[in-house]
This record gives structure tokens, sequence and C-alpha cells, in this order.
């Protein structure tokens, strides 16, 4: 290997090769790397590279790939080992994708490797219409599901990423959507880091996510793709990032257009620059030799970033032999295979959420259905099974079609769309609104059952921009069911028929009157390629529900504060004030579950030592089918010198049970997770009384009236003094 060439050489340690190569780059070299779709330089044989590429769940944008269930659906499985497996398959057919586009010197956008997933952003208001592509609203899941997320994508080979994982949006952003490019989000410290960064704190420290974007907002007056606070004190700082940061798509430009703290491209890139910004999603660090020129900017600072967007591409094999590089060797065939089919239909089955089961009406038994009554303007809609941000499926099951697929030419299927998801005013042609109503209510006169497909879609919740229609710029104005849902619900429970409804959402809808008149209802989020098979497995008993809300639904708007009010309090399961209709936490299950035996390795221990508390317990399957239980952990400060949650999440375990059959579970609990936060933002572990809860649900009255089940409690108490953690 010649000298010029030692940048090529792969037996040579990283820092020392991207130091050779950009050493050998001239200013405007450097500066074509740093916008998103970087240019080729020839010389030195780097290819062009479009390093805006999306997997939120699957593939996304870059033709036919496997669809898992949306985000806010994967959450409510609770379930980091299946998020792992699922973001490894995705890595599997984006390498299938990237091996295939470079052999046919296709470098265009969607068909890279490095991508801007996940969004662990939290899920604070269920307006926000892209908190479908969360993990919820609580921090601890948020994290543990991220973590998972991010590993499964990058791989755990010791030199090579499979891909490159992305934190977003960093750090307190959820809408409004309309006002996102000029809005200030103003949040206090203590909010800040006990509920807005501990996602992206564990993104970086544990999942060593390779990149991080940041948000179009401002934080506190700072935007925050050019924040010191955020960038320079707490990512590099504090967390000691050493992966690269990349701009959300035009968020540059609005430092200075919208935001107005800068008052020229030029400036505004210099300044997004020099706080560590290395990649621009848009077009002004075109900007960036205007800046060197005035002396706002110097080819030094230019040079951490390319080093640091180097440093990735090289960990994903793009200046190695192909040899080398292992997941070079994955074929196009892996994506989109029967068994990744298969993952997106147990996916899915782990995603619904049984909300209501009265009398045990489910599951329903095929043989004793002579009809069924499928109705509503989501039972076979396309759009609904995939969500925002998705690849193409090669097939795609509705949820008309998965009920049609599980029963067999015996029993009758009727379908009746009933009424569309937006109109609610007679047609120029003056069709009316209901004039689907009386198909419906005829079919439901004539079955066994009605299953009812209501909800929203990802047409009507969504990114700024991508929502036609929506007056909230891709959030909901209001959480009510759109169109003539409700009437539509209203008249087919006039015929007396029971109705099991299935809402397709990816975000809390109202559902009070469905509540009501439904004897069953399933949330099945927007469920992927197979979300009808999923769907009509779980109604007919082919598996039993284990899914949990990984999110809140009120009962109305009247439970919501001002969405433009960043501050937590009356806001997701751990601050509020009045009990919601479902709570996080919370879902059934065809079987039923026994804890007991609550025992804890010490009941005390001293704030300054390296304690840990094992917490054991015994789950039992009562019922007559073998089911999975989420056994949620909480823990609640007794005697806390400043304002705390109830209680806060604080692990989560999934058990398989056969009926009658009992297993031990076991969690432990170190001195820092009974820290709280401070009105200035620090962990303190402060001595007193703690609770812990072990169950199925959380540990209020109301969940526990929900589920039937009580939950096991038990005291700890912090001895010594008070002690201050590293965040």
């Amino acid at each position: 290997m010649t000298e010029e060439m030692k940048y090529k050489d792969p037996s040579l340690p990283l820092e020392a090769r991207v130091e050779d190569l950009v050493s050998r780059m001239t200013l405007e070299e450097k500066m074509s790397q740093m916008i998103y779709d970087a240019a080729a330089v020839e010389r030195l044989d780097i290819k062009k590279y479009n390093w805006w590429n999306e997997c939120l769940h699957g593939v996304a944008r870059a033709g036919t790939a496997t669809v898992f269930p949306q985000a806010i659906g994967m959450a409510a499985s609770f379930n980091e080992e299946l998020l792992h497996d699922v973001a490894d398959t995705i890595a599997d057919e984006a390498r299938a994708k990237y091996n295939q586009a470079q052999k046919k010197s296709d470098y265009g956008i969607y068909k890279g490797l490095t991508f801007w997933t996940p969004n662990i952003n939290i899920f604070r208001d269920p307006r926000w219409g892209r908190g479908q592509e969360t993990y919820g609203e609580d921090p601890y899941l948020t994290g543990r599901l991220g973590v998972a997320f991010i590993k499964g994508l990058q791989g755990d080979h010791p030199k090579y990423l499979k891909a490159a994982a992305c934190a977003k949006h960093f750090a307190v952003h959820s809408g409004p959507e309309s006002e996102r490019h000029h809005f200030d989000a103003v949040v206090n410290k203590k909010d800040l880091r006990e509920t807005y960064l501990p996602a992206f704190r564990d993104a970086v420290k544990e999942g060593k996510v390779e990149a991080v974007m940041g948000a179009y907002n401002r934080v506190n007056g700072e935007p925050a793709c050019a924040s010191e606070e955020l960038m320079e004190n707490i990512l590099r700082g504090e967390w000691n990032f050493d992966g690269h940061y990349v701009s959300d798509c035009g968020a540059i430009e609005d430092i200075y257009l919208r935001h107005e703290v800068q008052d020229s491209p030029e400036a505004a890139a210099a300044m997004a620059v020099n706080k560590g910004c290395d990649l621009n999603c848009g077009r002004v660090y075109e900007s960036m030799k205007i800046a060197v020129e005035k002396g706002l900017l110097t080819e030094e600072t230019i040079d951490k970033s390319v080093k640091r967007l180097m440093k990735t591409r090289f960990k994903l094999g793009m200046f190695d032999p192909k040899g080398e590089v292992p997941f070079n060797k994955i074929p196009f065939e892996v994506n989109d295979s029967p068994e990744n089919r298969e993952l997106a239909r147990e996916t899915a089955r782990q995603s619904i959420v049984m909300l209501k089961n009265q009398n045990d009406i489910l599951p329903l038994n095929k043989e004793e259905l002579d009809s069924v009554a499928v109705i509503g303007p989501n039972a076979d809609s396309q759009p609904v099974l995939i969500g925002n941000y998705s690849g193409k499926a090669s097939k795609y099951v509705t949820l008309v079609d998965g009920i049609h697929n599980a029963v067999d030419d015996q029993t009758r299927v009727f379908y009746a769309e009933g009424c569309d998801l937006r109109t609610t005013e007679p047609s120029y042609w003056g069709n009316q609104p209901d004039a689907g109503f009386a198909e419906a209510v005829s079919i439901a006169e004539k079955s066994d059952v009605v299953i009812m497909c209501l909800g929203i879609s990802p047409e009507l919740e969504g990114e700024e921009g991508a929502v036609a229609n929506s007056d909230g710029g891709g959030d909901k104005i209001d959480i009510a069911l759109p169109g003539m849902q409700e009437e539509l619900l209203a008249a087919v429970a006039e015929t007396g028929k029971p109705i099991i409804a299935v809402i397709t959402n990816g975000s809390p809808v109202e559902l009070n009157s469905v509540d009501q008149k439904a004897e069953a209802v399933l949330e099945a989020w927007y469920p992927g390629e197979e979300g009808g098979n999923a769907v009509a497995d779980i109604l007919f008993g082919d598996y039993n529900p284990s899914a949990k809300l990984p999110v809140t639904f009120v009962r109305s708007m009247d439970q919501l504060p001002d969405f433009r009010d960043y501050s937590m309090q009356n806001r997701t399961y751990r601050f509020m004030e009045s009990d919601p209709l479902y709570p996080f936490g919370f879902g059934l299950s065809y079987t039923d579950f026994e804890y007991s035996e609550l025992k804890l390795s010490a009941d005390s221990f001293a704030a300054d030592e390296e304690a840990e508390i094992t917490l054991t317990a015994k789950i039992k399957n009562t019922g007559k089918v073998k089911g999975t239980e989420v056994v949620q952990l909480y823990l609640k400060d007794l005697e806390s010198s400043v304002s705390v949650p109830k209680y806060e999440l604080r692990g989560v375990e999934r058990v398989e049970l056969t009926p009658n059959e009992a297993k031990t579970v076991e969690f432990k609990l170190k001195p820092r997770d009974f820290a709280l936060i401070n009105e200035d933002g620090k962990a303190v572990l402060e001595t007193g009384e703690f609770e812990v809860y072990l169950g199925g649900s959380q540990p209020d009255s109301y969940s526990q009236q929900l589920t039937g089940k009580e939950t096991l409690k038990s005291q700890i108490t912090v001895k010594g003094k008070n002690v201050e953690f590293e965040y």
C-alpha cells in the first residue's frame, strides 16, 4: 500500500484512515460532503452518497420492502427483543437493497445505509401528528425500545456497522407541526432532564447511536440545530457523543428565515457548524465558503465535521474492498422474504391491545359463526395498514381480507364501508354523508356479530405538509372520530347485534361512545402489511393478546393542557390529575395471571453505597389458555423535596405461561433508579421512603379497577445522606 493510498488500508486504525483522507481534500471538497446529497470526489475515489434514508418500521421510500407495524404499535409490545429483531431484519433488507443499488450505480436518495431512525421524542400530547412515529409517552420505555432498535439496526460486528441509526429529533420536539419552523419550545431544567432527554441519553451512552438529528424548533431560545446547551454542553460534553449530527430537512434555513436568530444563510451555516451540526439536510451549507471568507467559520471547524461524517462511511465499509465487509454478501432476495412477512405478522399480533372484552365475547368461535358483518371506513383500507414513513409491500392484507382468510367458506362475510373518514356534508352532486348507513345496518341485521373498523388514517395525521386538508399542519385539531363514524356506530348499535370495534390509528382518539356501544375493543394502530391477518388471529383466538398501551387515551380534550405548553404538568400517566379512559400500561388477555410472593433482597440501603436491590415475584397463569403477561415495575418516591411523577416505570419483562404454569420474575434496581430530578436538573438520590409496585398494569386504583387485579407493593428505605448522580 503506497503512502498516497493509506486511507484505503483496512488494517490501519479508523482514526488514522479518516485523518489521512480528510487531509487530502480541498476546502470545496470538504464542504461538498456536508450536504445530505454529498458529491463524488473522483480523484480520491469518494463515491456520490445520499445520507437521507428512512426505516421507521421497514425500509422506506426505496421500493418494495417488508412493512412492519408503525412504531407506536411496536411500542405496545413492550418487547425489547422483538424490536431488536425487527431492526436487525430491516438492516438486512437495507443492505440487500443497497448492495443491489451499488451494482447498478444507483446512488439516489433512500438507497443508502444511514437511516434517520428511530424517532425517540416523547409523545406528550395526542394531537401531535407525528406521535405515531414514537415509542409513546414514557421516557424509560422509549429509552429501552430505542436502544434495542438502534442495536438491531447497527449490528454487533466489531468493525463494521450493518447500517447507521440516527436518534431524532433532539430534543424537545412534539408539535405543533404547523409552527415547528419558528416555534420556541420553552422547558424548565427539571422537565428537560426528567422527561425529554432520558431516551436520547440512553441512545447515545448505551445504544452507541451513530447519529443524532436536531429538531426544527428552538429550545429555550436556541435553534435545536445550533444549540450550545443541547449540542455542546449535553450531547458532546456530558455524554461524550462522538458520532455525527444532522439537521432536520430545512432546519438550517429556519435559523435565519423564521427563527431570525441570524440574518443570512452564511451566518446560519456558520452558527450550526460551529455548534457541531455536521450535515445539512438542505442547501444552506453551500454558503459555508462565504462564511469562511467572512471569518465566521474556520476550515479547522469544518474538518471536525467532515471527519465525523467520513468516520461513519468508513464504519459502513464504503472505503474497503467488498470482500472485507461481511454485509456486502447479503443478497437481494433477503428483501421482502416470506420469513420477514411472518415476522411482520408476529409483530402486529404483539402490538394489538385488547381494551375491552365484555362477557368474554372474544375470541369468536369460528365453528359457531354463520355470518359476520365487517363495517367501517378502515375495513378495506391499505393506508391504515402502513402509517407514515413506509415502504411499499408486495402484498397488503386489509382487515376484511384477514377476516375472510380466517373463516371457511361456510361462514358468510358481509362488508360495507358505511361512511368515509372525512365527509360530514352533502356533496355537490347531492350525495348524503350517511348514504352508506342503510347497507351497513342491513348487513348487521343479517349477521351474528359485527366487526366495526373505525379510527383515523395517516391521511389525517402525520407530518406538516404530508396530510391532506389538515388545519393542524399534520396535527389533529381535536381527537374525536372524524367523519360520520360516531353516527354510523350508533345506527349499527340500534340493531342490537354484538359489536366488536377494531380501531386503527397512530395516536389516541376519543373512544367514549365506542367503549359504551361495543362489547369488545381492539386497538390495532397502523399494523403493517400483515395487519388484517394479525387482527383476525386475535379475533378468532389463534393468538392471545398481550400488548399494553404505550400512551394514555384521555376521555376528551378537556383533560389536555395547551398544546404549545411544554410543561409536563397534567400530561401523561406520570403527571395526570384525573382518570383517563384507557391508561398507559393497560391491556387485557384471554387468560388470567395471578401475582404473589413479592420479595426484596433488602428493604433498605444507604444512598452512597453501590447497592443493588433484587425483586422477585411469582406469576401464575390461572386461566385456560396460554398467554404472555407484560410485567411492569413502577417506583414511587414518597418523601421527595420537590414535585415528582406519581410513579415511574422502572422495569418490564414479558412472561409466557401455559395454563397453571408459574414462573418467578426478577428485577434489579440500583440507587440511580431511585434518583429524582430537582429544579436545577440534577439527578439526586434523596433519603426517605419509596414504594415499589409489580403487576400487569399501573398501580393506580383506576387501572386496577379495569383489570380486576391489584398490583403487589412493598417499601424500600434509603438511608444516609443525599447523593448527586451523573445524569
